[in-house]
């Protein structure tokens, strides 16, 4: 029995310590405010993790956890995983409240992905939650968190159907290539409303204008009429969709979609069009009127490095940043042409992304400084998306934009 009892309690603490571990909690207190989660936009991840909530009940979540799998030839004993559900962005977290998710605990284990799967309810007096997934590389201590509202003042409520690709994974993406289809399911008996935008959109402006951004008269909407859950569903048109299950609710599921390519760069009119933010505009009107694009871009980008192996490491790398903006930050605007897709593609990764419920700030290294820079983006309620963000502008911006425009122009841009 005495060997039992200590087996039992070598086994808690063992776990106890591993959880403390698997949150990277080095000193002092974390939670939700100072984790710094900069992994999520790097270049360099092994892994994305996300958090897609289904409403099952008045007060109760299936939490589904989709781990895509970057790195190749990916071993789940590298890494160690776990979750947990916060009241605010100030509750701690420690191995009092998170919980380990273990091999047993892989619900599906794809080429793509690992799939966790947890059902979770919240106490009728908790006025906010929010759902969180910590990954912890233990080979370099690298630490991946996504959190996502359950409840929260920036989201009407949780849909109770969710989208699968075709192998019955969670859609872990803000878009797909025209035509292709998702599975739409629910444990409940409905029918789907589906909604077409055929809306584009302006760029932003930079950050240092302060003037209002010009916004849309009309949108147009689409009604597609309905479909039944359990069917797969096409999405045939190139703008975004927004699917409901009640369209007197603040609630749905939207998708942006994009041509084949997307979201890499394929044509030279493209190209162009994504220059804006590194061209003059007498430069950027050149290019758009030239007859020969390629022609003009390749002495657009010569003449700027003046050197041929430069141009050519510069043009991978600029449509590089945008590639990943696009694949971060895509909404029912293309990622490039989001707020904090115009900042991450000029300035590039963020050293340190801290978020907040109603913001999220990026602080970058000043180029040649020991002082730094943030961008704050402010979070806005937005029906389509629940990761709607416009970046607060200022005029001291300035000068740190116009010498990362330099260095992209001189061809001396690297990440």
């Amino acid at each position: 029995m005495m060997t039992t009892t200590k087996t039992i309690k070598l086994i808690m603490l063992l776990s106890a310590l591993w959880c403390w571990f698997s949150v990277g909690i080095v000193h002092g207190q974390s939670n939700l405010k100072n984790i710094n989660q900069s992994l999520r936009y790097s270049r360099y991840s092994r892994i994305s993790p996300k958090i897609i909530p289904i409403k099952t009940g008045e007060r109760e979540f299936l939490l589904q956890m989709p781990v895509e799998k970057i790195e190749e030839n990916i071993n789940f004993e590298d890494y160690t995983f776990s979750y947990v559900v916060v009241e605010d962005f100030n509750e701690e977290i420690n191995e009092k409240n998170i919980v380990p998710l273990t091999a047993s605990d892989i619900k599906k284990d794809t080429d793509r992905h690992f799939y966790f799967e947890k059902s979770i309810t919240i106490p009728l007096d908790q006025k906010e939650a929010y759902a969180v997934i910590i990954c912890k590389d233990t080979r370099q201590g690298d630490q991946y968190v996504y959190h996502a509202d359950l409840i929260s003042p920036f989201i009407g409520d949780i849909p109770s159907f969710g989208a699968y690709y075709d192998n019955d994974i969670p859609f872990d993406q803000t878009f797909i290539n025209k035509g292709e289809a998702l599975l739409f399911k629910s444990d409940k008996s409905m029918n789907l409303y589906n909604y077409f935008y055929p809306q584009d959109f302006e760029i932003p402006l930079p950050p240092m204008e302060t003037r209002p951004a010009p916004v849309a008269k009309d949108i147009q909407v689409i009604d597609n009429g309905e479909f039944l859950v359990n069917v797969p569903q096409p999405f045939g048109d190139e703008g975004y969709y927004f699917v409901q299950s009640d369209t007197t609710e603040q609630t749905g599921f939207m998708v942006k979609t994009t041509n084949a390519a997307y979201p890499r760069v394929s044509t030279y009119d493209e190209m162009i069009d994504k220059l804006v933010y590194i061209s003059t505009r007498n430069e950027h009107e050149a290019l758009r009127a030239a007859e020969d694009k390629k022609k003009a871009l390749d002495k657009y980008w010569l003449e700027l490095t003046h050197d041929t192996e430069k141009a050519q490491n510069i043009i991978r790398e600029y449509f590089r940043q945008i590639e990943f903006a696009n694949i971060l930050f895509t909404d029912f605007k293309e990622g490039w042409k989001t707020d904090r897709g115009m900042v991450y593609t000029v300035m590039g990764p963020p050293a340190s992304v801290f978020f907040d419920a109603d913001k999220e700030i990026w602080i970058y290294d000043k180029i040649g400084s020991k002082s730094k820079i943030s961008f704050t983006f402010a979070r806005i309620k937005n029906i389509f998306t629940p990761n709607y963000y416009k970046l607060n502008r200022s005029r001291s911006y300035q000068p740190e934009w116009f010498q990362s425009i330099t260095l992209w122009r001189s061809g001396k841009m690297a990440f």
